[in-house]
């Protein structure tokens, strides 16, 4: 007797990704979108400019560099969503040269003459009176001449090395004798200020009005002192970006150390993948540019205006507190203090868990009085943690080394291959070391991402573990300004799990299960995947069902795949994503169960968090992980499972706001395109309720 087989689930379609490198020019589009708000306070406007210059540096310093390195193989590759990497290049310059279109038009026709009604101007060496310019001249020849180093470059004297993010005039001179022109290159120092204070008062921060003077109009003013006996025909500035993106040969055999050291070394000598000049900037020149740089016409942006507007970040340090937010001070989470007073951390943790959300949580009173009261209390034996990045004064590093000089035995893992703070990272690493600090680099080709400590305390003869697992840095500036999660707990099992994941990052075991963790590079995926499915089963037996998930970026195709399948059972998924997503969601028959928003804004929406329905018994899990390929295979990573339970509803309250109807954020579209709605303002909401917590 035949039997009636179940209809089959059609495959996934080819098209279903979206471009990870177009994804995050997405973002960034979002970041400039905030820096042409008007009804943000202007300086807030101005720091989102620099915020969005500095964000594509670093964009082209390692995707692009990255994208062109490949390309270089010749080897043919696609992208997930099907692009070859030379069309892909295309997209992005395309796309990159509009939005520094925009980003250049916002601040000269917008924010710059806002800026000017409020006393706030940059202007140019013609604009100056006699009395100015006169101050300008002796500034000059006392603060910048002395560091110029003008380099011609002819038979005797070569291209000069441009390094990476420098200003540079291009400049053409004519020698009278024999009519013959010459190229020459002057770099803008960058020890000098960008915007030099024009007027008697200087740049006091107390006078209401400033002006400024860009320190290349200043330089070119007096180019003819550079080159005395010669006539300057012309000037042009532009910039180059450089390759930043490393590759370590980790050799069992060879110091960590010594590689990294050497690799830096040789960053500073990386590829130029990015040439940018002013819109004036003369053809004949920018051929020699290319030429010398060994680029191509479709690496050059062309930028109305300044260059760098990274720049911008001395305008937003002016005392104008009424162009700015409002200040807030971080509450002490309450459980921490008892009026004024601080409590033991200990204590605290004995009764239940701390759910911490930074930055309306003090970092300073939590996490940090976490590690200072270890270091200084006679009772604890070991602390154990990990460093990924932290602050260049960072009372962290100084509680631990307090600590070892106390006779605890401290373990400090620093990861050292954390771009951009490789060299930061090997000084603390050596401070520590000379403090008696077990200092571990990490695992040969991992970098370790989590955010973890441990501390291990004699209570009444028996030891006792305390534990901290978050989703940011253990750095207290950006704590004031990165949205992180954290628990702090005395939970038996976590203390259990983060000794055997400390033994393993700084010993030879190689343990994968733990009880109450997830931890990448083997874990994550398959329980994420796991739990994915365990959602999509509930859904088809009628239980309840339901994914929530936090994150900065989602880009790995197996979880997106299983997203996809979970939606196509008819469970409910709602992804919050700063960043860059590759899933498209509300598309029939595949992923129309699926809404993915973004909330950009005043703090940098940074948590890790995921909650599973689960048939009605939910789970919570926050950390370290963001589901990119590079978190899941190539870095340590670590997922919490948050069992208490008042930190659970926690978890919620801090969550259900941001997810609500109503709230001011972008939605993406099936297409990939991204829309804004205006609404509630979910981060000015959470600083009310803090502020009425601490009033």
């Amino acid at each position: 007797m035949a039997t009636e087989s179940a209809p089959r689930t059609p495959p996934l379609p080819a098209d279903r990704f979206l471009n990870r490198e177009l994804s995050w020019l997405d973002f960034n589009a979002r970041v400039l979108e905030l820096a042409e708000d008007a009804s943000l306070p202007l300086l807030e406007r101005v720091k989102f400019l620099a915020i969005f210059a500095s964000n594509l540096d670093e964009f082209y310093m390692v995707r692009i560099a990255g994208l062109k390195r490949r390309h270089s193989t010749g080897l043919t590759v696609r992208s997930p969503d099907g692009l070859t990497i030379r069309e892909q290049l295309e997209l992005i310059t395309a796309r990159t040269q509009d939005l520094v279109q925009r980003h250049a038009e916002t601040f000269l026709k917008d924010v710059t003459p806002r800026l000017e009604d409020q006393g706030i101007r940059i202007v140019h060496w013609e604009d100056l009176g006699d009395e100015d310019a006169r101050r300008q001249r002796e500034y000059f020849r006392d603060q910048v001449f002395p560091v110029l180093t003008p380099l011609a470059v002819d038979p005797a004297h070569p291209f000069p090395y441009i390094s990476g993010l420098s200003l540079n005039l291009a400049v053409m001179v004519r020698d009278p004798a024999d009519g013959s022109s010459h190229f020459a290159r002057v770099k803008v120092p960058n020890n000098v200020p960008r915007f030099i204070p024009v007027g008697a008062g200087g740049a006091n921060d107390r006078d209401p009005t400033a002006t400024f003077l860009p320190l290349e109009d200043l330089i070119a003013a007096h180019l003819p002192q550079l080159f005395p006996g010669l006539e300057v025909l012309s000037h042009h500035l532009f910039r180059v970006t450089r390759n930043a993106d490393m590759e370590v040969e980790e050799d069992r055999d060879e110091d960590l150390l010594q590689a990294l050291e050497r690799e830096l070394a040789r960053r500073r000598f990386g590829p130029a993948v990015r040439l940018e000049v002013t819109e004036s900037m003369d053809q004949q020149i920018l051929e020699v540019l290319l030429s010398e740089l060994e680029m191509k016409p479709h690496d050059v942006l062309h930028v109305p205006g300044l260059l760098d507007l990274a720049s911008l970040w001395a305008l937003y340090d002016l005392d104008r507190p009424e162009l700015k937010d409002e200040p807030f001070v971080p509450l002490t989470h309450p459980r921490l203090s008892e009026g004024e007073t601080p409590k033991s951390v200990f204590a605290t943790l004995r009764e239940g868990d701390v759910l911490v959300q930074h930055p309306y949580h003090s970092f300073a009173t939590s996490v940090q009085r976490f590690i200072e009261q270890a270091a200084a209390d006679p009772q604890v034996l070991a602390i154990k943690q990990t460093l990924y990045r932290t602050s260049g004064d960072s009372p962290i590093v100084t509680a631990l080394i307090e600590a070892a000089e106390a006779g605890k035995q401290v373990v400090v893992l620093v990861e050292i291959k954390a771009r951009f703070d490789e060299e930061a990272n090997i000084t603390w690493a050596r401070s520590l070391e000379r403090a008696g600090c077990h200092v571990v680099y990490g695992l040969v080709g991992l970098k370790t991402h989590c955010k973890t400590a441990l501390v291990v305390r004699r209570e009444q003869g028996v030891l006792r573990r305390y534990c901290h697992i978050g989703t940011g840095n253990y750095n207290p500036k950006t704590a004031r300004l990165y949205e992180d999660l954290g628990i702090l707990t005395a939970d038996p099992r976590v203390g259990a799990d983060l000794t055997d994941l400390f033994n393993t990052l700084t010993g030879y075991s190689r343990q994968t299960n733990y009880r109450t963790l997830m931890v990448a590079p083997h874990g994550i995926r398959t329980g994420l995947i796991e739990k994915i499915r365990r959602e999509a089963r509930h859904a088809a037996e009628g239980r309840p069902a339901g994914i929530r998930m936090k994150m900065n970026s989602l880009v790995d195709e197996r979880i997106i795949d299983a997203l996809y399948e979970a939606s196509r059972g008819g469970v409910p998924v709602e992804l919050l994503i700063r960043g860059i997503c590759a899933l498209r969601p509300g598309v029939p028959g595949l992923s129309e169960n699926i809404r993915v928003r973004s909330i950009v804004g005043r703090f940098l929406e940074h948590s890790r968090v995921m909650s599973f329905v689960n048939g009605g018994d939910p789970e919570w899990w926050l950390g370290s992980a963001d589901l990119m390929h590079r978190n899941l295979d190539r870095r340590v990573e670590v997922l919490l499972r948050v069992c208490d339970e008042t930190a659970r509803r926690q978890l919620h309250e801090a969550l259900e706001p941001a997810l609500a109807p109503g709230v001011r954020s972008w939605e993406l579209g099936s297409d990939g395109s991204w829309t804004f709605t205006d609404g509630r303002d979910y981060q000015a909401e959470r600083l009310r309720q803090v502020g009425e917590l601490a009033g």
